[in-house]
């Protein structure tokens, strides 16, 4: 149930009406027509655009077919009233008995509102966090989890069937980094006194690691040449860190569906077949690059490279895609690993970058454009920065890591909840403070504490009303009668409900989970408002002394608390019901 659809649906009937009348000529295109909150909400419930966007199709002013749809509109009973503004701009006011029926709709709908069928079925992955296997994930790592799973959340919420991915990068050198470093903690077990080079891994994280190993070899690669035991000590060592990151990724309440490994590209046949793709396309050639910005000729040595033609799709300059001595550039895998995500039938391809992927943004999108012949889009969303703080001071801490903030530090500090919600009150693209006293501050300016109180407030109100004997079964609230349901703050809650599928939809279809928690933090607001208001008016009061009065207020604050319950889902944060 979406009302904004129900409101355009009766303004297309009026336009067929019109059209039957010969008011409208036929044929006219009305996909762009819609139905919105308006920018001022003194002008109404909702506008339309209809006389606007069909003017000049149908040949006529669109003041003269906003006056004839208007008169169409008023004949409903929904409609209090259509009032013509400007040029040809159409503003609606519901009648009062649209929001007053409003909160049982929800109710008998229960966690089906808001739910569409807008993505149809298809087929998203949506790939994020992907960190390399060599150590903890910080908490930059852990915005781009909750981005990505928060956003596949959203897509499944509004219809899409979501794959959620993560790509181990196990292919690249700095494995074999890891591994020589688990070695050093490995003959650190065995009581040897051990220096770590510049360019490995001495956060203490590797210690357990070492132990484990030598539980399992005992003393089988002391003192033995690195051909001995690189190749089984990289992939113990990549195995054991992936544990921990699934780990770390549980106390986020992140859970993936399928885990691919760069790894497995190697070897296979997998890069070449990808390539070959793109050569069969006329996309593979050797050929010498131009200089790079900034670089003066005399730095510059030219040199035949095989190269793909990226700019054919998109980008600004061809990239090479094997090295002078034959191995493949790191840009090779990314491609077979793209062409396997192209392969296994996707419709839409999502990837969570950190923002120091900026520069590779047009490439990866050249590359999936060229091997789905344009068929599958790639979506890349950066995550920008985010700036730690404790008491108004920047804060530094490290653990096990030796240099940074892990996420489980960060989710030991504040709990999986502030944390998922706070990292989603921004735009993934925007630099985000966290302050570990204001994120966990009982104050209205806290907005995981504001919403999350609003949900505690209407639960306690159930508990409180069913204590008096009142039946507040979703079943019994939805049959209330709220044709008493009069005040402003009472309508204005309704209407705010109202928006609830169609923000939904836009969130989906702009890819952004923020919109969600900003969502939640109006409604909230809507809510303590209400609630507040009852101190000085008992009427506006959710537990009244006859049963039947505490049904029809306590009817609007449940389907309040099945929205937010629905938004806080989606988000990954569970709704609590009493603070504590």
């Amino acid at each position: 149930m979406n009302l904004f659809s129900d409101i355009r649906s009766l303004v297309l009937d009026a336009i067929a009406a019109c059209q039957a009348e010969g008011a409208l000529p036929e044929g006219l295109n009305t996909d762009p027509v819609t139905t919105e909150p308006p920018r001022d909400p003194l002008h109404g419930d909702m506008a339309t655009n209809a006389a606007m966007v069909l003017a000049k199709p149908a040949k006529a002013k669109p003041r003269d077919i906003a006056e004839a749809l208007a008169a169409k509109l008023r004949i409903d009973d929904r409609i209090a009233s259509a009032e013509v503004a400007g040029p040809g701009f159409l503003n609606l006011r519901l009648a009062p008995s649209v929001w007053q029926a409003l909160p049982g709709r929800i109710l008998k709908e229960g966690t089906g509102y808001g739910r569409s069928d807008f993505g149809q079925g298809k087929k998203v992955n949506v790939e994020y966090v992907s960190a390399n296997p060599t150590g903890p994930m910080h908490v930059g790592h852990a915005r781009g989890a909750i981005v990505g799973d928060a956003l596949a959340s959203l897509l499944a919420y509004a219809g899409y069937d979501v794959t959620r991915e993560y790509y181990i990068n196990d292919g690249g050198a700095q494995v074999d980094v890891l591994a020589r470093s688990v070695y050093l903690r490995y003959l650190e077990a065995h009581g040897h006194e051990v220096e770590f080079p510049d360019g490995t891994y001495p956060g203490d994280y590797l210690v357990e690691v070492g132990e484990a190993l030598k539980s399992k070899v005992g003393d089988a690669y002391v003192d033995q040449p690195e051909e001995v035991w690189l190749a089984e000590v990289r992939e113990f060592a990549t195995d054991a860190m992936m544990q921990v990151i699934r780990a770390d990724l549980g106390m986020l309440g992140v859970q993936m569906d399928h885990f691919f490994s760069e790894k497995s590209l190697y070897g296979t046949g997998k890069i070449e077949a990808a390539i070959d793709s793109l050569r069969d396309k006329g996309l593979i050639y050797r050929g010498v690059l131009e200089p790079p910005k900034g670089k003066k000729p005399e730095d510059w040595e030219p040199r035949e490279q095989t190269l793909f033609k990226s700019t054919d799709h998109g980008d600004d300059v061809d990239r090479p895609i094997m090295k002078s001595d034959g191995s493949w550039t790191y840009f090779a895998p990314d491609i077979a690993y793209h062409y396997d995500k192209v392969s296994r039938g996707f419709d839409l391809l999502i990837d969570i970058f950190g923002a120091d992927h900026g520069g590779y943004v047009k490439r990866m999108k050249a590359a999936v454009s060229a091997l789905s012949d344009g068929k599958v889009p790639l979506e890349i969303k950066l995550i920008q920065l985010v700036k730690l703080f404790k008491n108004g001071e920047p804060f530094k801490m490290s653990k096990r890591a030796g240099t940074f903030i892990t996420l489980r530090d960060l989710v030991e500090m504040v709990g999986p909840d502030v944390a998922r919600f706070h990292m989603l009150t921004r735009k993934s693209d925007q630099a985000l403070d966290f302050d570990f006293d204001k994120v966990v501050e009982q104050s209205k300016e806290n907005p995981v504490f504001y919403v999350q109180y609003a949900h505690a407030r209407i639960c306690s109100v159930l508990r409180k009303a069913t204590e008096d004997g009142v039946d507040v079964s979703d079943a019994a609230l939805a049959g209330a009668d709220l044709s008493g349901m009069t005040h402003a703050s009472e309508l204005g809650l309704s209407t705010k409900l109202a928006e609830w599928p169609r923000l939904v939809e836009i969130a989906a279809r702009t890819q952004e989970p923020h919109r969600i928690a900003t969502y939640l933090g109006e409604l909230a607001a809507d809510l303590h408002g209400l609630w507040n208001r009852g101190n000085d008016a008992p009427e506006l009061r959710f537990v009244q002394d006859d049963p039947a009065a505490t049904q029809s207020k306590i009817a609007l604050a449940r389907a309040t608390a099945v929205v937010i319950s629905a938004g806080l889902g989606i988000l990954g944060v569970t709704p609590v019901e009493e603070m504590r």
